[in-house]
């Protein structure tokens, strides 16, 4: 029974939507659309898109439309010199279309967007010379997109960042040789990614640290002659890496 009602209140809904839309004499006429399943004036997301899919040439129109999602979902289809006006559209959806459409040099407009996610799709097409005006951003997310695509160059900008996560992203792209301003970084995550990735050198002021993991890699990286000191080390991965790690040099050095 209650299938049978919710059949028929869809089927008053999708009449409604015909009876109200302007291509219900043209296109539903043709077999074009198809208020069950390819229909602009819905309150379905899939079949707004499968509508706009089919009919691109319709999307213009519909950007000022006051459903949100119906405004959004034309976005992907209108042309990009007229989705230019949605930049300070109401609905952060919409705007997020926007940023994923316009041309890198063109994405900045909204660099100060009040959604996070706007700004995230920003940083992550902007052109690589804006970037660095987006390492102060107030979300640390998008400053670890910043910190992903910025050039090496650049990245030390971003090596005292408050947030951890972004530390860790610099740690893991910064040159080996660029690698010691983070040796004595405050979190253990940052500090276990440069005892993997630093220098020998580097690496010999990490065989003391207070985490074993940390000590671990720095045994694997470091001077083979400074590693016998942790074969005394407290964590038994520890002693045991720095062993394997002096009987492979010193199979080498007998061959």
């Amino acid at each position: 029974m209650f299938e049978r009602i919710e059949a028929s209140t869809a089927i008053g809904e999708d009449a409604a939507h015909c009876a109200h839309c302007s291509y219900a004499a043209t296109l539903l006429v043709a077999g074009a659309c198809d208020p069950h399943d390819v229909c602009v004036m819905a309150q379905s997301g899939r079949r707004i898109e499968r509508f706009f899919k089919r009919h691109p040439q319709y999307a213009e129109s519909c950007l000022r439309d006051e459903f949100w999602e119906r405004r959004a979902i034309a976005a992907r289809y209108a042309p990009l010199a007229a989705i230019l006006s949605l930049v300070r559209d109401a609905d952060e959806a919409v705007r997020r279309v926007v940023a994923s459409r316009l041309a890198p040099e063109d994405a900045a407009v909204l660099m100060h967007d009040p959604d996070r996610e706007v700004r995230i799709t920003v940083a992550q097409r902007l052109a690589p010379g804006q970037l660095l005006k987006m390492a102060g951003d107030p979300d640390y997310m998008v400053r670890v997109v910043v910190a992903r695509r910025l050039s090496h160059g650049k990245l030390s900008r971003l090596i005292d960042d408050p947030e951890r996560e972004v530390r860790k992203t610099v740690a893991r792209r910064l040159p080996a040789f660029a690698l010691a301003r983070l040796l004595d970084d405050p979190e253990v995550e940052v500090r276990r990614i440069v005892a993997e990735r630093a220098l020998p050198q580097e690496a010999l002021r990490l065989l003391d640290d207070d985490d074993w993991l940390v000590r671990l890699a720095a045994v694997r990286q470091a001077p083979v002659d400074a590693v016998r000191g942790r074969l005394d080390d407290a964590e038994a991965e520890v002693r045991r890496a720095a062993w394997e790690r002096l009987q492979g040099a010193g199979t080498r050095e007998q061959k």
